[in-house]
């Protein structure tokens, strides 16, 4: 089976991989999970890389309310991740 997310970088991946582990996380969430791994970055990378997650449909992007937006990860996006979990497994036994 052909790994799907082989087309995002390791950055989406990691931004999937936290909408996936979270309920309806909000993007000021995902940043703050994905910090207190790999240190500050900015809202100007956060979003485009949503954005582009939502565009490829591995996402929903929702509203909280008229600041804050919500993420839900779709089917193509659990499919994608368990997909890259069978392939990383073919190669890492851990």
């Amino acid at each position: 089976m052909t790994d799907p997310l082989f087309e995002l970088t390791s950055f989406q991946r990691d931004l999937l991989y936290v909408v996936v582990g979270e309920t309806d996380p909000s993007g000021q969430e995902i940043k703050t999970e994905l910090e207190t791994e790999m240190g500050e970055f900015t809202h100007g990378r956060l979003y485009p890389n949503l954005d582009t997650l939502v565009k490829k449909g591995y996402v929903e992007k929702g509203e909280i309310d008229r600041r804050t937006n919500l993420y839900r990860v779709t089917e193509k996006g659990f499919e994608g991740v368990r997909a890259r979990r069978e392939w990383e497994n073919r190669y890492v036994d851990l």
